[in-house]
């Protein structure tokens, strides 16, 4: 199962999380795409789609505009269940009425595969440092309007999914402590960053990072998404970039830390992700789920199922 993909779709002018402004990751990827991906060698039989601000309705309320993204993306699922997930966004920092209003709308669009949303804080003092296109401020998982809008989700039993750097894994644990019934599902590795000083700096950032990973273990409502490591923001551009990008090469340069965070926070509690067709930059969709499994390699059948099916299926209430 791959619990974390995204869609864009040819016409720029579908993408209006910022105006003016677009992903630069943001390169068409249909669902065609998707089929050819999952189908080029792996036995992928259902997928999540993770919100990438595409789509959004033109007219209405702005806090209801995101939900075009879910309406979009559930028109894309057909019978066979391939697209089993949509996570979407909605401002949490909005009025208590509003964003009961926008679950439920996404709920509704959903056609009964919305799973929840996906409010992404990843901030750094650095300017340097790469962020997500809508430049969150800091602190947004300790601000108490933040929390006060996260309570909706755990209400209606959706996940909350978020990715942060490496140096706000205690603000994660706090916040996922005063929320005990929600699921917080944390991207991409908890962003071991390789971006502006860190690009110097990453044994002191895996010092860090291990640190918080490991006070992570100890909030058992969290849960890790093994990937985003064709993200410049992790993997320096140059790695990225040398060629030719094996499998192998990918297990070797990653596998230590992957390794980490399914031994400190179990099997139980991490999925891998393949964050396509952002993390194609690295390699090709094969190549990647192949590292996924030289680096899984050493774990039982029963830790391996959780790893690349399990923790994603019970994760997101999705059925065999």
């Amino acid at each position: 199962m791959d619990p974390h993909h995204h869609l864009w779709p040819d016409s720029p002018t579908s993408f209006a999380a910022v105006p003016g402004e677009r992903n630069a990751n943001a390169t068409p990827y249909s669902v065609q795409d998707l089929r050819a991906d999952t189908g080029s060698g792996h036995n992928v039989v259902a997928t999540v789609f993770v919100e990438c601000s595409t789509n959004y309705y033109t007219e209405g309320p702005q806090h209801l505009r995101p939900v075009g993204e879910t309406d979009w993306v559930a028109s894309q699922s057909v019978s066979d269940g391939l697209l089993s997930g949509i996570v979407g966004y909605a401002n949490l920092m909005g009025e208590p009425s509003e964003i009961a209003e926008t679950l439920d709308a996404h709920t509704g669009a959903g056609n009964g595969i919305f799973k929840g949303v996906r409010h992404t804080v990843a901030w750094d003092a650095n300017p340097g440092v790469f962020t997500s296109i809508r430049r969150p401020p800091s602190g947004l998982l300790l601000d108490s309007i933040f929390r006060r809008g996260a309570s909706e989700l755990a209400r209606r039993g959706l996940v909350y999914e978020t990715w942060t750097y490496f140096h706000q894994l205690p603000e994660l644990c706090d916040f996922a402590r005063s929320h005990p019934s929600l699921v917080v599902v944390l991207n991409h590795l908890g962003g071991p960053a390789a971006t502006g000083p860190y690009a110097q700096q990453r044994n002191e950032v895996l010092e860090e990072w291990r640190a918080g990973i490991k006070s992570l273990a100890r909030v058992p409502n969290v849960v890790m998404k093994l990937g985003g490591i064709g993200m410049p923001a992790f993997t320096p551009v140059e790695f990225i970039e040398s060629t030719p990008m094996t499998s192998t090469r990918v297990a070797d340069y990653w596998g230590l830390q992957i390794r980490y965070c399914i031994e400190t926070l179990s099997p139980e509690r991490c999925m891998f992700e393949s964050n396509f067709p952002v993390d194609r930059r690295l390699c090709d969709y094969a190549t990647l789920w192949n590292a996924f499994k030289l680096i899984a390699a050493p774990y039982s059948i029963a830790e391996r199922e959780s790893l690349f099916a399990g923790t994603a299926r019970r994760t997101y209430g999705i059925g065999r």
